[in-house]
């Protein structure tokens, strides 16, 4: 991949995926945006961002980013599951959890000092750094909002990417096609990111602009933003565990999008500071405690596997609980991992 085509990517999202044989042409429809945010601007995105992005296209990254093998542990709403092609008990599925890499997080990372300067030009007041804020309809609102649509749609393209040779290397495996292997792709959805949305405020529809960080678009039944195929059951949202615990798919909820801006939860957070766990935790313990569970792991690092141990993260059957029973939410499938890359 070169620089053009990175400024392609860039502005096209999954289109160049498409356009590339990377991905099937119904990838896209089972995909928030589609794949694509059209406010993306290249050009309001440093070189340094796009260097640090040209060499990790199809990779999954550090932190708690992973690509998983897992199997249906359990179905809550068998009209749902069955509306994303899950319709039995110990059926396989591949969970892809990574997003931007170094390209969003210098995209990140230039605007924090354009917006530290708009602050003192505008005089807003925050407690921290990472709050530095412009106002939306400013220069730097602007530019950044095309800048993190860009950064968007480099996320897309790279888990197309890895959509792509994730296919390929069950085929080889398995001997056969991605098409006849059924590797449909259920949903991508974002979890951290800003756009602008119609929601009702005190019963009047206003254009909001939703930050979601750490949480996830879980948007209702018949809403015109979801796909045909969920339009009954509303959006899919994918909701990753830990590698020794388990993950769920849920679907969104008209109470959701009345109380939370058609928002719930991406995760379970974590219990433990990554160096806490690395502190508390034994690497060969860790290892064999999911030998036992039957899970096979792969890692870049071995200290990823004491930070991202089970231990060091909330129980995520209990935040999923939680969200369900406030009906932002609602549960569909379980999945339980048994195979495991980070990385």
């Amino acid at each position: 991949m070169g620089a053009k085509d990175l400024e392609e990517a860039l502005e096209m999202g999954m289109d160049w995926s498409l356009r590339e044989g990377y991905v099937w042409p119904e990838d896209k429809e089972h995909c928030e945006e589609y794949g694509r945010m059209l406010n993306a601007d290249p050009n309001c995105v440093s070189t340094r961002a796009k260097r640090r992005g040209l060499p990790q296209l199809g990779t999954l990254g550090a932190g708690n980013h992973y690509a998983e093998i897992q199997v249906v542990d359990e179905i809550f709403d068998k009209f749902a599951a069955s509306s994303m092609g899950i319709d039995q008990l110990g059926q396989i599925v591949v969970m892809i959890h990574c997003g931007s890499r170094g390209f969003g997080h210098q995209v990140a990372t230039d605007a924090l000092v354009q917006m530290e300067k708009a602050m003192k030009r505008d005089n807003i007041l925050v407690n921290d750094r990472q709050l530095a804020c412009a106002r939306i309809h400013s220069k730097e609102g602007q530019d950044y909002l095309k800048g993190m649509a860009a950064a968007a749609n480099f996320a897309w393209v790279n888990r197309s990417s890895m959509t792509f040779l994730t296919r390929q290397a069950f085929a080889k495996v398995f001997d056969s096609s991605p098409d006849d292997l059924d590797m449909h792709v259920i949903y991508d959805v974002s979890h951290n990111i800003a756009k602008m949305e119609e929601h009702l405020v005190d019963g009047k529809l206003k254009s909001l602009l939703v930050h979601r960080k750490g949480s996830t678009r879980a948007f209702p039944p018949h809403h015109p933003l979801i796909p045909v195929d969920f339009q009954l059951t509303g959006q899919p949202v994918l909701i990753g565990g830990t590698m020794g615990s388990c993950s769920y798919v849920l679907t969104g909820t008209e109470k959701g999008m009345q109380q939370t801006f058609g928002s719930t939860c991406h995760g379970a957070g974590r219990a433990w500071s990554r160096a806490k766990s690395r502190r508390n935790l034994d690497y060969q313990a860790v290892l064999d405690d999911l030998e036992k569970k039957g899970i096979s792991i792969r890692v870049a690092s071995p200290k990823l596997v004491m930070e991202e141990a089970p231990e060091s993260y909330k129980d995520v059957t209990d935040v999923v609980n939680t969200c369900h029973a406030a009906g932002i939410s609602k549960k569909a499938v379980k999945l339980r991992p048994i195979g495991v890359i980070k990385g």
